[in-house]
């Protein structure tokens, strides 16, 4: 197998790293974690025991990816965003048992700052705009911003965003770019 790490960063027994993948300065991936092929994993991240990465993924500085995270191929993470891993954590009291499994789906980006409560689903190509707070499953191709997230436009696989019109409703559009039709 044929993956980059840098000096600076650690990568505990029982492992699995695809190939081609790079993982940047001062990063850590802890036991059990398996990262697929063609990654960007960047400096100063934090991959949990036990975590799932798909093919195609990019995570950019400062993220934490904690235990019961599944991320599918070919989904971005911006700058500084986090998951959680515990809906009720307290330091004195054990809840490691209480790890509740987040899922997010192929192609999916997670804009910078945003953070990501523990349990839900993020759709397939979905779009959480930066610093949001997402607390409840997020459909395929919506685009969901603020704190709490609320669903803020429908997007394309190629990105294209179709904003809700004047009765703040989603209508159906076909892009232009990739044919995609937007709900």
């Amino acid at each position: 197998m044929s993956y980059f790490c840098h000096e600076s960063s650690y990568i505990d027994d029982n492992v699995s790293i695809g190939n081609e993948t790079k993982i940047w300065h001062f990063s850590h991936i802890q036991k059990g974690a398996i990262i697929g092929e063609n990654c960007n994993i960047g400096q100063n991240v934090n991959i949990g025991p036990n975590v799932i990465i798909g093919n195609g993924v990019k995570i950019q500085n400062n993220v934490s990816v904690y235990e019961g995270v599944v991320i599918e191929d070919d989904v971005f993470l911006g700058p500084s965003m986090v998951f959680t891993n515990i809906s009720n954590p307290r330091s004195h009291v054990n809840r490691k048992n209480e790890i509740r499994k987040t899922l997010v789906r192929k192609g999916s980006s997670i804009g910078a700052n945003s953070t990501i409560i523990c349990g839900i689903e993020i759709g397939e190509y979905s779009l959480i705009g930066a610093g949001s707070v997402v607390t409840k499953d997020v459909g395929p191709h919506k685009v969901v911003i603020g704190n709490p997230s609320e669903e803020f436009a429908g997007i394309c696989l190629c990105g294209e965003m179709m904003k809700k019109n004047n009765e703040n409703i989603m209508v159906a559009k076909k892009c232009e770019k990739c044919s995609y039709e937007i709900y």
